[in-house]
């Protein structure tokens, strides 16, 4: 049996079993879901014009941001502590080197992350949600893209606390995240200057950008706009923090064996 075959095999298998593990799919896909479907496409405003489409387009890539970073935070924390908790060695003892466990679980964790961002756009074009083809499928790349730097997060957690509910309480942070990302709702004020510092609102901004360019919408921030260069920075920045925590993280466990 070839390495290559032996892996995707694994992949296969592996993807399958997080997809059957019916809190994971909850939370990726069933929850997002629904957000959209009573903030997306009930509410008297869903047909406002937003950008190159409307405020049920706006919201519904916000929550499939929300989604896919729950996904990539999830299926990276369990990973990191399947290593922990000894499946590392037990995989040394079979072919599949250590590098091709890393290799499958980050395709898995992509194409976990890719399914709500699907599952979401097909529920967008089936009611009212309205944005140009072009647009809708940047803003689709985008939100998978931008759910990457949260695999390191979750990584991070998993590094730190040898316990899947510490992975919970990970994925439980991201509502938090996501609020002030303004991904539930548009902010304003106060709360608009903190949530531009925060891990999410980096990754919301950019996959909305083909559908905004950035303008904000909301009662009091009528006019302002996120400049691309600034979006992009919150991403590489908060990237960046993820990776050193995780780099960090790895030393302390190595050091102490």
């Amino acid at each position: 049996m070839s390495g290559h075959y032996r892996l995707g095999r694994y992949i296969a298998l592996d993807f399958w079993r997080n997809l059957r593990n019916i809190g994971n799919s909850f939370f990726v896909i069933v929850l997002p879901t629904a957000l959209f479907l009573f903030f997306g496409t009930t509410m008297d405003w869903s047909d406002n014009p937003v950008g190159e489409g409307n405020v049920s387009a706006w919201t519904m890539i916000a929550i499939a941001s929300y989604g896919a970073a729950m996904a990539t935070t999830s299926m990276a924390g369990a990973a990191a502590l399947e290593i922990q908790q000894g499946w590392g060695r037990q995989l040394a003892l079979t072919a599949m080197p250590h590098g091709a466990f890393v290799v499958a679980k980050s395709v898995v964790a992509v194409g976990i992350a890719v399914l709500p961002v699907v599952v979401l756009n097909v529920v967008g074009i089936l009611t009212v949600a309205d944005m140009p083809p072009g647009v809708w499928l940047a803003t689709a790349a985008l939100t998978v893209l931008g759910s990457l730097p949260f695999a390191l997060y979750g990584l991070a957690i998993g590094l730190s606390f040898r316990s899947d509910a510490a992975v919970g309480a990970a994925t439980g942070l991201l509502v938090i995240f996501s609020f002030l990302g303004n991904a539930f709702m548009p902010l304003d004020g106060v709360l608009l200057d903190i949530g531009r510092f925060t891990p999410m609102y980096g990754v919301v901004a950019l996959a909305r950008y083909p559908l905004t360019d950035g303008d904000l919408i909301s009662m009091g921030a009528m006019g302002e706009t996120d400049p691309l260069w600034a979006v992009l920075a919150n991403v590489l920045a908060w990237t960046i923090i993820f990776g050193i925590a995780c780099l960090l993280l790895q030393r302390r466990r190595t050091a102490r064996r």
